[in-house]
This record gives structure tokens, C-alpha cells and sequence, in this order.
């Protein structure tokens, strides 16, 4: 029952994780349509920024929204330099393009910032609550983590159903021609998609450093299982993508400690391909959401 519990707990906590890259997946989706495989490499590189912030003596928290800042204006330098220019092209070229993305930011990182490992502090302890003698598994860093997952889902929920410019953008990426003639700003609502969907990818690596450190593809393990988290949920939902992803997590953690660490992967794809097979746009997802 031990064995059990901390397994739980481990895959909560782990599917919390992933469940910020979920999101910032689900973001530039609902907002543009698109999938960046990008997304973690932008998120490891805006890092790598608060990082170095941090070594030159800035706080924490000021380094913090300046790599929420540098991801925004990443994303959208990406959209106005890189996308658009394909804009309205095969579905492919996009796919390429983001792949490319992703090769050469991991290439360039250790350019500019060494391929060692580098530790990412976090801002509250690591170690374990105990509760008088009971040890409860879960350590004030982790509930910092899972509050801010369940901030940023309320927060898109509310940003796609109840703001003008959430209702925009939803438009601007589902019928952009209707859009248009309705008098909305088309690009300005992409390059605001892909600066937003970079801050919530850059809260995501900030968040995720601690405790798999940082290094040019930290984010690569987190990206995969945030987007199997974020299918199996479906990408229109983000209560979803963040259920799917503790889903992931769940099933990773059991699997790992009952079967054995080098089955994780394997019970992580099982899983993904029996969701494809019976639900492939995803448990939360609703045809009425995709035709809005």
C-alpha cells in the first residue's frame, strides 16, 4: 500500500509537469492551429535566459517574468519571422518548419550557454512535507507547481469563452477569412497565439528545470509526454490536456515502479495508441468545441 501511494503521488506530481507543456500546446492549437514541436526547445532556450539572469545577480522572481518576457517576444518573432511567411501553405511545411525550429535552437544553446548540466534553483524547498511522523511525499516546490497548472488551465478557460480578444483569436484561427471581413486583425491574433503559447511554454520550462536540471534537450522527455497528455485529453480542452497529462503521469509512475523504469516509455505509447484507436480527437473533446 506504501509502494502504492508514493507511485501515486510521484505520478501526480510528474503528470503536473507535463501538464504545463499540455497547455502551452493547447494554447498555440486553439489560438492558431497549429503544432509547435518547438514549443519545448523555445521553453528550454527561455530557460537558459533566466538562468543566466540569475547568475548575474538578479532575484529569482524578476528572472522569472524576464523569461516569461523573452518568451513572448520569442514567440512572436517566431510568428512574424518564420510562419507567416508559409502561412496558408501545405500543412507540412509548418511541421518542418517547427522541426527545424526545434533542431537548431538545441544546436545554438550550447553555443551560447555550454552543453553541460546546469542545476535551476527553484523557489521553494524540494524536500518532502511530514505531517508530525507522517511523511507525505509531496514537497512545497510540487504544490507550487500543481497550483500553477490549475491557475493556467482556469486562466485559458476563461481567456477562449469570456474575453473579446480570446473570442478573436479563436476566430482568426478557425475562419480566417470570416474573420477578416469581420474587421479582426488576423495576424496580430497569430502573433499573439504564439507569444502567449511561448510565455505559458517558458512558465513550463522555468518550472520543469529543478528537478530534471537544464541542459540544450532537457525538455525533449517533457514535450513528448506533455503532448501525449494533451491528445489524450484532447487539444481543444485544456481541463483536458491537464487530466490527460496526470493520466500520463499515473501510468508512467505504475508502470515504472511495478514493471520495471525501461517499460515506462512503452506503457506511455500502449496507452496513447489505445486513446487513438477509440477517441482520437481526444476524452474531452467535443465535435460542437471544434465546429465553434
Amino acid at each position: 500500500m506504501r509502494t502504492f501511494l508514493i507511485l501515486t503521488v510521484d505520478g501526480v506530481t510528474s503528470g503536473f509537469i507535463y501538464a504545463m507543456v499540455a497547455l502551452a500546446l493547447v494554447m498555440i492549437w486553439r489560438a492558431t492551429r497549429v503544432i509547435n514541436y518547438a514549443q519545448g526547445a523555445m521553453a528550454m532556450f527561455t530557460t537558459y535566459v533566466a538562468l543566466f539572469a540569475i547568475q548575474h545577480r538578479v532575484t529569482y522572481w524578476l528572472a522569472f517574468v524576464i523569461a516569461l518576457g523573452a518568451g513572448f517576444v520569442f514567440g512572436a518573432g517566431v510568428e512574424r519571422l518564420l510562419v507567416r511567411p508559409i502561412e496558408g501553405r501545405a500543412p507540412l511545411n509548418m511541421v518542418i518548419l517547427t522541426l527545424g525550429l526545434l533542431i537548431l535552437l538545441e544546436a545554438v544553446a550550447p553555443m551560447l550557454f555550454g552543453g553541460d548540466v546546469k542545476s535551476f534553483p527553484a523557489p521553494f524547498s524540494r524536500i518532502d512535507i511530514t505531517a508530525g511522523a507522517t511523511q507525505l511525499y509531496v514537497s512545497p516546490f510540487d504544490i507550487f507547481v500543481i497550483a500553477a497548472a490549475l491557475l493556467v488551465m482556469l486562466l485559458l478557460l476563461v481567456f477562449f469563452q469570456r474575453t473579446t480578444i480570446g473570442l478573436r483569436m479563436r476566430a482568426a484561427a478557425f475562419r480566417p477569412e470570416i474573420a477578416r471581413l469581420l474587421g479582426i486583425r488576423v495576424g496580430r491574433m497569430l502573433t499573439l497565439g504564439w507569444g502567449l503559447a511561448a510565455v505559458l511554454g517558458a512558465l513550463a520550462g522555468v518550472l520543469i528545470a529543478p528537478g530534471i536540471f537544464l541542459y540544450p534537450n532537457n525538455m525533449d522527455e517533457a514535450l513528448v509526454f506533455g503532448f501525449t497528455g494533451a491528445i489524450l485529453g484532447g487539444l481543444d480542452s485544456p481541463v483536458g490536456a491537464v487530466t490527460g497529462a496526470i493520466v500520463v503521469g499515473l501510468v508512467l509512475s505504475y508502470v515504472g515502479g511495478y514493471l520495471g523504469s525501461d517499460l515506462e516509455t512503452v506503457g506511455g505509447l500502449v496507452m496513447l495508441i489505445a486513446v487513438l484507436m477509440v477517441r482520437p480527437q481526444g476524452l474531452f473533446a467535443f465535435h460542437r468545441q471544434r465546429q465553434a
